[in-house]
């Protein structure tokens, strides 16, 4: 554990840094079952689904956002 240290983490490149996010991604998704959310959280999962059920169309693509926000 010690090599996960903020400071250890940053002196791997920024590719290290990028698979150990994928690799830390991809152990939490086995136990993605264990994981709980509040009721605040569903319901606003929920209320989002309808928006988009209700408009299919109005939607970003990851390009359009990176583009905002880069701007």
């Amino acid at each position: 554990m010690e090599n996960l240290l903020p400071h250890n983490i940053l002196q791997l490149s920024i590719a290290e840094r990028i698979q150990l996010v994928q690799d830390i991604w991809d152990s939490i998704t086995i136990d993605a079952d264990d994981v709980n959310i509040s009721y605040a959280q569903k319901q606003e999962l929920e209320r989002r689904l309808k928006i988009y059920d209700q408009n299919p169309h109005q939607v970003s693509t990851w390009e359009e956002v990176k583009q905002k926000f880069n701007s």
